[in-house]
């Protein structure tokens, strides 16, 4: 078993507070990402799972024994860092093994392990070249190949693709996911990117300001966002916001959209006041379908081939994406109205907390 459990684990650096108290559990066998903005804290929680930073109170657990003060090379963890790190005067061969070498393998098993995790990641035929006869991903793959070797119980990627161009970083994605597929381990991934996590992941941590906001697997978070600032994280483009009027009505709730439309969604809110609504870009219809519809001026048209994305001011001057089909034609200055599907609406309150979310299976 390879779980990982995190206990109560802050992380202080003098009187600054980066870790602020997380819980979490991973399950054997699962892909964790951590996502969030630069300084959330998601490196450095990762580093203390790893052992490379030690954790200020809390606990940890890996495979149900406790790890909080074992040292990084007694954890059973291996670790692949945004920097490939390869030693530039070694082969492919030399670099990966060069672990089990320094722990005092034999070199039979240096030279076994070697040749199943290259042919694992296709560097069987590389097996001979320097890392600066590489390409980058072939690079990440030998830093990936020198984790592999070492048989750890939990993989911890720390923004391993960042490096890379957009081409190569859809090509590792995948290469990674079958990774994880053909060896079944516990990995835990960093990124900053939010396309990486909803398509990589089993479970997605995201993180703020050294909280987690929420916890839930791709298509949780993006149906159900908890919260504003997990709903504007996670969806690219990012979901809208409007400031809306909100009250209780028979059955629902009623919202005042700008113009002075009104809508009907389906569940409770406690009081009337001010809210904010939130619509995904790809959920607003250009052509004016839904149960609510509004006048906008089209702003910006990012013609984009298979979509078009357009940025509309509606009539009290707040700004919304829409993402239309790739054949739509409007250009900056033209009207278009544009529909507001009840079903695919949510509603958060002053505080920031959903109190609604939209259910697209009705």
């Amino acid at each position: 078993m390879a779980d990982v459990s995190l206990s109560k684990v802050t992380k202080q650096f003098g009187a600054v507070s980066v870790i602020k108290g997380v819980d979490l559990e991973i399950a054997d066998g699962e892909f964790c990402v951590f996502v969030g903005p630069s300084g959330c804290g998601k490196s450095t929680l990762l580093r203390m799972v790893a052992g490379l930073e030690e954790i200020t109170s809390g606990g940890l657990k890996i495979g149900g024994r406790d790890m909080t003060h074992v040292g990084p090379s007694d954890r059973g963890v291996a670790m692949v860092f945004q920097s490939y790190a390869l030693y530039p005067h070694m082969s492919v061969a030399e670099n990966i093994g060069f672990g089990l070498k320094m722990t005092g393998h034999d070199r039979a098993e240096i030279a076994k392990r070697t040749a199943v995790a290259a042919k694992m990641l296709q560097l069987d035929q590389l097996l001979d070249r320097k890392p600066g006869q590489l390409s980058g991903g072939q690079r990440q793959r030998v830093a990936i190949g020198r984790a592999i070797v070492r048989n750890p119980e939990v993989f911890l990627f720390d923004e391993p693709l960042s490096n890379l161009d957009a081409a190569l970083r859809v090509q590792m994605r995948g290469e990674i996911s079958r990774l994880h597929q053909d060896l079944g381990a516990t990995m835990i991934y960093v990124t900053h990117d939010q396309v990486e996590a909803m398509t990589m992941a089993d479970k997605i941590v995201v993180l703020s300001a050294g909280h987690i906001e929420q916890v839930g697997s791709p298509l949780e978070l993006y149906h159900r966002p908890k919260n504003l600032f997990v709903a504007g994280f996670i969806g690219s483009p990012k979901m809208n916001f409007l400031s809306v009027d909100a009250r209780p009505a028979a059955g629902g709730a009623e919202v005042t959209l700008p113009g002075g439309a009104t809508l009907k969604l389906q569940g409770n809110i406690a009081s009337a006041g001010r809210m904010t609504l939130g619509l995904r870009p790809e959920h607003v219809s250009a052509t004016g379908e839904g149960e609510a519809a509004l006048d906008a001026t089209v702003k910006l048209a990012e013609h984009l081939g298979s979509e078009t994305l357009f940025f509309v001011a509606l009539a009290d001057g707040s700004e919304i994406a829409v993402k239309a089909d790739g054949l739509a034609s409007q250009k900056p200055g033209d009207r278009m109205q544009i529909g507001v599907p009840a079903r695919a609406c949510h509603l958060f309150d002053d505080r920031g907390q959903a109190v609604i979310n939209g259910d697209l299976t009705r």
